[in-house]
């Protein structure tokens, strides 16, 4: 089966703990505690397969049983993981947050088989699998801005990714640097928040529209720019800065909304959607989403 788009990252088990009451350091409460199929490429392989596409995942799962169980659940939601690296040495990684009434308190990211494994998630472009450097994959990529700085940098110069249209997802703001070797890849989209646009540009924009215009100043090609219930902002190079504001909703949850955004927007783009229209979207699906309902 030929895949609709490539999400290449992380893909573990969600341990997530949430309760409606707003949290402090020491806060012990009762709360709802979840273990789901997340990591960033995660997130959006599964939106895309809500919005009807064929995600293939590039990754490191382990052959323990936390790894089969994590294969098998893609299974059920339509996501294609021949193209998966599994190690017989590496256990399957897992991320556990905990979020309340006042959003995301702290989370620790155990990605360190991901790490581990480095080039050889992206084995699959290289072999023949999914292209080759003379016949690179001509499609979508969707990147995990949190791979490491090293990875980056080598996808960054790569020609396996010479054709691809690749957009970029969020990285952490601890992380955000790790995208600088990409900021200026004539073919890449940048997902990000105010904070992490920030670091970047090592400026000081207030608002989502001013740290796009800061980035494309940079030299980036396309960049997205969110700040949670304010305005964000799409700027491409040569056609300059546009601005929407998301739905207000009640917050039920936080972690995946960056994912969804980036995965609506793709979904509105390859339907044919203009600048607008997509940006407009790709807003309201992540507002549904942290609403706490599906939305497709």
């Amino acid at each position: 089966m030929t895949p609709d788009v490539l999400c290449i990252g992380s893909i573990l088990w969600d341990i997530i703990g949430r309760s409606p009451a707003s949290l402090r350091l020491g806060s012990d409460v009762p709360g709802r505690i979840t273990r789901l199929p997340g990591g960033v490429a995660m997130n959006i392989a599964m939106t895309l397969a809500r919005f009807g596409l064929k995600p293939a995942i590039l990754t490191a799962i382990g052959r323990d049983a936390e790894g089969d169980e994590l294969i098998a659940a893609c299974a059920r939601m339509g996501l294609i993981t021949d193209h998966a690296y599994r190690s017989e040495d590496l256990p399957t990684d897992r991320y556990m947050a905990v979020e309340g009434a006042n959003g995301l308190i702290a989370a620790i990211a155990d990605a360190h088989s991901l790490e581990a494994a480095g080039d050889k998630i992206l084995r699959p472009l290289a072999n023949g699998a999914l292209g080759t450097e003379r016949a690179p994959w001509p499609g979508l990529i969707a990147l995990d801005g949190n791979l490491t700085e090293g990875l980056l940098g080598q996808i960054a110069a790569s020609p396996l990714f010479a054709a691809a249209d690749l957009r970029v997802a969020p990285a952490s703001p601890g992380k955000a640097e790790r995208l600088l070797p990409l900021l200026k890849h004539p073919r890449a989209t940048l997902y990000v928040n105010l904070e992490e646009a920030n670091l970047l540009t090592r400026t000081h924009a207030d608002t989502a529209p001013e740290a796009a215009a800061a980035l494309l100043a940079r030299g980036a090609a396309r960049v997205l720019v969110t700040h949670g219930g304010k305005a964000c902002a799409e700027g491409t190079a040569g056609a300059g800065v546009i601005a929407d504001q998301p739905p207000p909703v009640l917050v039920a949850r936080v972690t995946g909304a960056g994912d969804t955004f980036m995965a609506a927007h793709i979904v509105a783009e390859r339907g044919g959607a203009d600048r607008a229209t997509a940006l407009s979207r790709a807003l309201r699906a992540a507002a549904t989403y942290v609403s706490g309902e599906i939305g497709t």
